[in-house]
């Protein structure tokens, strides 16, 4: 049976078009995986009430929910909020073509500066992160993940397991992505720092 991939007329918001989107492709993607929404809930760790408003697109998710829906349906936030585009020799992402993820409930913004090309092992990141702000502990990537991250503004801590690495501006760290981790602005101003998400082959 075919959707009806028209936002309702109540959703006329950017805040609730991304919304609605987002939980379309959740619902896609759960569906040709012919997972419940109780399978999800059990894989994700997000409780069924929770995955269904968000695929009504009634509920914009936290980053960290969002990215544990990701994980759990063996895709890329990148994919839930923008898609996938067919490689090209030279493609341009201006401005205002960027994926942006907006946590609406901490005013978190994700940018994702790189096209989300089929087969691409490499995104690079803008996260903007308000004072006083924590994306909460996320999940850990697939073995051979690798996060690069650069402070531009403000100061970073990034939460990995036993320890917490403080970061100024200007500052930047490497770690293996395998393992759960978290970002936090404890200061009284915004930070703004950049991820290099890169994919190893180890097999």
């Amino acid at each position: 049976m075919s959707r009806n991939n028209t936002p309702p007329p109540e959703v006329d918001s950017e805040h609730d078009e991304l919304a609605y989107e987002f939980g379309r492709r959740v619902r896609a993607l759960r569906d040709r995986s012919e997972l419940t929404l109780e399978d999800l809930a059990t894989r994700s760790g997000v409780s069924r009430a929770m995955l269904s408003k968000v695929e009504r697109g009634e509920k914009n998710p936290t980053i960290g929910v969002a990215k544990r829906i990701a994980h759990a349906l063996e895709t890329t936030l990148s994919f839930l909020t923008g898609g996938v585009e067919d490689r090209q020799a030279v493609i341009i992402v201006r401005h205002n073509q960027r994926h942006v993820f907006r946590d609406s409930k901490t005013g978190f913004e994700r940018h994702l500066l790189t096209p989300t090309m089929v087969g691409s092992r490499v995104e690079l990141l803008q996260h903007l992160l308000p004072a006083g702000v924590s994306t909460g502990m996320m999940p850990a990537y697939r073995n051979g993940t690798e996060k690069h991250i650069a402070v531009t503004e403000g100061e970073l801590i990034v939460s990995l397991p036993g320890q917490e690495v403080h970061l100024a501006e200007g500052d930047a760290l490497f770690f293996e992505a395998k393992v759960e981790h978290g970002f936090t602005n404890r200061s009284k101003k915004p930070c703004t720092y950049y991820v290099v998400i890169s994919h190893r082959d180890d097999k």
